[in-house]
């Protein structure tokens, strides 16, 4: 059914046996002090090369430590300590090739402006003296030419290890995303007068100097690939365009994307791994729940018809379907999964077997990806636990098989089931309303969700499979334990709609979030949503692209601020500038202070008052668990776990992670 996706293709002269490439990611923690890989590094790239992928390419790796410097140990650095890189790494493709699949090794010339100040252990540098994007009162040092070539020289050095230790070619990093090489490339970046700045071909020297190196060193038919970003989506400094807006792009626009293609494939470049956006459209290079599946074909199509080497395209492709007409229509020569891969290493197989179904899906939140990373965690995955830490925390057969009762069918509790399930114990789920699902029913509501109601179609097709023994509409009691007698008891009971004490909440026109996201209230066609964090921005801009008029307030100085996890830049930023478009109103600093008939009073924090007209008020100010059942069996039953919302109220990657960790132990 989905032949072309598993087509041998050539990069250069090496062979792969499918169209299938792991995208490159930041594998964080992944690595020890001297930049050479850990075991979990090992683990993490052959747990996909045994999935079926045919082509991996690593996570950025640095070829130098000292000019553009991180902390460590952030990344791999191949220069740092060779002789260990080349150990681990030798370990590591020995590994990979034993699954018949191929391995790049990425290599970075580093961050530059686009540092965070976090994971710097150095004032940032760059092409020239510009902003840094985090924190734009620091501005970057100019490297100096001297300084450029002495990196050029590092990526040559690197490269010759990176054969010796058995990977099949290198993907350099990147004319892509503006990062430090990227910053070279883009004239909004680069003011230099030497041989390195320019005009559009002289801004492209120093990609085009370090493959040269690259294939001095390794020989002509060592494979060197290029990241590469066909269009910036830059609106203006720190702020990126959204699709549904026009703007003149002031990075590199798709004319220029398209000639810079044509420059490097006759420079000798072997492949491109392509995508849009920089750090200023972020939400480009790292697409959110927000943005649409396949969002770079639009862009790939054009630059397939100028380029003759082989396209590598992500972006949300991870529906096979989806991926496979990609290479149909010729818009690309090979799919690359990123996140994808980390939450189903399988991906490759299930689509062999045609179990479309079994296939996990990524939800788009970063949450455990790349949103980890500026936390300072290591790399895993929201809805896969065991990403990045494949063989301490996998799945094993109970050595006793019990009887479990799971209290609650939300995403929690279905994953509790699942995993209890597969070790061997006998599990029943019991769920009080008539439908599994819990908040991410009416939470996957709007048409920016569709991600989130494939997960809860998983969910229920692995409670399908696994024929876990489930009563609807039925809601454990005390009594239920004593009949049942199971052995373990995990009450997964969620959560409910925090009440805001004011007068008049209680008037028909309040609605909460749940309510006007299950549709079982029509909103007006002015609503006041009280409480700007992720739920109520959400479903703001889901009433504004339903027509409505909106307006969001809040009573911190900003939207979309989080006292537990932060929610990840890119979707952040990317929700602030839709609720922009959508013409959605702001408040901040605000609370609401009573509920009129047709209008809301709102105080400040200079105890001002004002009052806001609408026919509707929304609240989503929060949600406090729901753990009754959890204290009522506390010191009555010896193994009784709380996992979800119960246990504390966060996001869905904490629902699926503290019920995988307990469906582990039991």
């Amino acid at each position: 059914m989905y032949k072309k996706l598993f087509e041998p293709i050539a990069i250069g002269k090496v062979k792969i046996k499918n169209r299938i490439s792991m995208a490159p990611m930041g594998a964080f923690g992944l690595c020890f002090e001297d930049g050479a890989y850990n075991q979990r590094a090992i683990d993490y790239y052959v747990e996909r090369a045994k999935g079926g992928t045919g082509l991996i390419i690593t996570s950025i790796t640095k070829v130098e430590n000292e000019i553009d410097k991180t902390v460590m140990p952030a990344f791999p650095c191949v220069t740092t300590n060779p002789i260990h890189f080349l150990e681990t790494a030798a370990e590591m493709t020995e590994r990979v090739h034993s699954y018949g699949t191929k391995i790049f090794l990425q290599l970075t010339m580093g961050f530059g402006r686009s540092g965070a100040p976090a994971l710097m252990a150095a004032p940032p540098v760059s092409a020239s003296a510009i902003p840094n994007y985090w924190d734009p009162r620091v501005t970057c040092r100019p490297l100096s030419t001297e300084e450029v070539e002495t990196i050029v020289r590092r990526f040559g050095q690197s490269a010759g290890i990176a054969k010796q230790a058995g990977f099949d070619g290198v993907e350099i990093h990147a004319v892509h995303e503006g990062y430090l090489l990227d910053q070279f490339t883009l004239a909004i970046f680069n003011h230099r007068t030497d041989k390195y700045g320019g005009g559009l071909r002289g801004r492209l020297t120093l990609p085009i100097e370090i493959l040269s190196i690259i294939k001095e060193t390794c020989g002509a038919d060592f494979p060197v690939g290029l990241r590469y970003s066909v269009k910036s989506a830059i609106k203006d400094w720190r702020q990126g365009g959204l699709p549904e807006e026009e703007y003149s792009d002031k990075g590199r626009g798709l004319e220029e994307g398209i000639e810079a293609a044509k420059i490097l494939e006759d420079a000798g470049y072997d492949e491109l791994n392509t995508d849009v956006g920089t750090y200023d459209a972020w939400y480009w290079s790292h697409p959110p729940i927000y943005q649409k599946h396949g969002l770079y074909l639009p862009y790939t199509e054009e630059l397939k018809k100028a380029v003759h080497i082989p396209v590598i395209v992500a972006g949300k492709l991870d529906m096979p379907e989806m991926a496979e007409k990609a290479l149909e229509d010729g818009k690309a020569d090979m799919i690359g999964l990123g996140r994808a891969l980390l939450t189903d290493p399988d991906w490759p197989k299930k689509v062999i077997e045609n179990d479309i179904a079994d296939i996990r899906p990524c939800i788009g939140c970063h949450a455990g990806c790349l949103g980890r990373a500026f936390e300072g965690k290591p790399l895993s995955c929201a809805v896969n636990p065991a990403c990045g830490r494949e063989e301490i925390y996998k799945i094993e057969p109970a050595q006793k098989p019990k009887n479990v009762l799971v209290a609650g069918g939300g995403i929690a509790g279905m994953e509790v089931a699942r995993t209890a399930s597969l070790r061997g114990h006998k599990v029943s789920l019991y769920e009080k309303s008539g439908e599994l699902g819990g908040h991410v029913i009416p939470g996957s509501k709007p048409d920016f969700k569709l991600d989130d109601r494939r997960l809860l179609d998983w969910y229920k097709y692995q409670m399908l499979n696994l024929k876990i023994d489930i009563h609807m509409e039925s809601e454990v009691t005390e009594e239920t334990i004593k009949k049942e007698k199971p052995d373990a008891v995990v009450v997964a009971t969620g959560s409910h709609d925090k009440h805001i004490p004011v007068p008049g909440i209680n008037k028909p026109h309040v609605k909460t979030a749940t309510d006007v996201l299950n549709g079982i209230d029509a909103a007006g066609e002015h609503a006041a949503v009280i409480g700007g964090g992720l739920v109520g921005c959400e479903t703001a801009l889901y009433m504004a692209k339903a027509g409505k008029e909106v307006t969001v307030v809040e009573m911190l100085d900003d939207i979309l601020l989080s006292s537990g996890n932060p929610i990840p830049h890119m979707n952040r930023i990317m929700l602030i500038d839709l609720l922009k478009f959508y013409n959605v109103r702001v408040i901040t600093g605000t609370s609401l202070l009573e509920v009129k008939d047709n209008s809301v009073i709102l105080i400040n924090e200079s105890f001002r008052r004002c009052e806001l007209m609408c026919d509707t008020v929304v609240t989503a100010v929060g949600y406090d668990r729901d753990n009754s059942l959890y204290d009522k069996l506390s010191g009555k039953f010896a193994e009784t776990y709380v996992v979800g919302d119960a246990n504390k109220v966060e996001n869905i990657m904490h629902a699926i992670w503290t019920a995988y960790e307990v469906g582990i132990k039991i």
